[in-house]
């Protein structure tokens, strides 16, 4: 990309990501809210922009298109935080142990015993999100609310994984409003500091439910590219 458009795309995205912020903490006040941009099918030149504009913090759904953006990247990118958001197969956990930095879905015993064995293994103690299917939807990952507060509790002391929130996608014809209070009730009752909830269509109402990390791609670098 010639440098005059890199310098265009850099200021698009970081006036996107500034505007982002600011309305996050007019609804926030004082409490801190991570903004999470999602990189998934997003080109190299959109991830290069927002890395020039100064962010840092970068969510991925799957584990090889996060290896083709980041492992290079985090050479250069030292204070790079990468949240892993997506549904995690057993045999990838090994490579997502060791390129992440938090792991936001864990749903199920056999990805916690997997996800708690590889980071023994690499001595990478990762902070870890339960995910929570709020919506019971067949299509999605997650545990269902029943289940979420002892699946929680099994998580920290069967697989000895560091737990420290709960994470959720509403449905999409539903208000996002009651599944972020019923997340924030949950994670009340599973003793957990972090809700990762909200994207691009619903951040706001989720900060003003207690979201601690908002995960957005198409507010930050515009349509994916398939």
């Amino acid at each position: 990309m010639p440098d005059a458009d890199a310098k265009l795309l850099t200021a698009q995205i970081s006036d996107r990501i500034r505007t982002i912020n600011a309305e996050i903490k007019g609804v926030a006040k004082a409490r801190k809210v991570q903004l999470v941009a999602v990189s998934k099918q997003q080109p190299a030149a959109r991830i290069d922009a927002a890395l020039a504009a100064g962010h840092r913090v970068f969510g991925e759904n799957r584990v090889a298109e996060a290896e083709a953006h980041w492992q290079a990247r985090r050479q250069a990118y030292p204070d790079l935080c990468l949240r892993f958001i997506g549904h995690l197969q057993s045999n990838k956990a090994a490579v997502a142990v060791a390129l992440c930095d938090v792991i936001e879905s864990v749903d199920r015993d056999k990805i916690a015993l997997s996800l708690a064995k590889e980071m023994a293994r690499q001595k990478r103690p990762l902070p870890c999100l339960v995910q929570v299917n709020t919506g019971e939807e067949a299509q999605k990952s997650g545990v269902f609310p029943q289940d979420a507060v002892a699946f929680v509790a099994r998580c920290r002391t069967q697989h000895g994984l560091n737990i420290v929130g709960l994470m959720c996608i509403p449905p999409v014809h539903e208000e996002a409003a009651m599944h972020f209070a019923l997340l924030a009730k949950l994670a009340k009752e599973a003793k957990v500091a972090q809700l990762s909830m909200g994207m691009s269509g619903d951040y706001i109402e989720a900060v003003k439910f207690g979201a601690t990390s908002v995960r957005l791609g198409t507010a930050i670098f515009g349509g994916r590219v398939n």
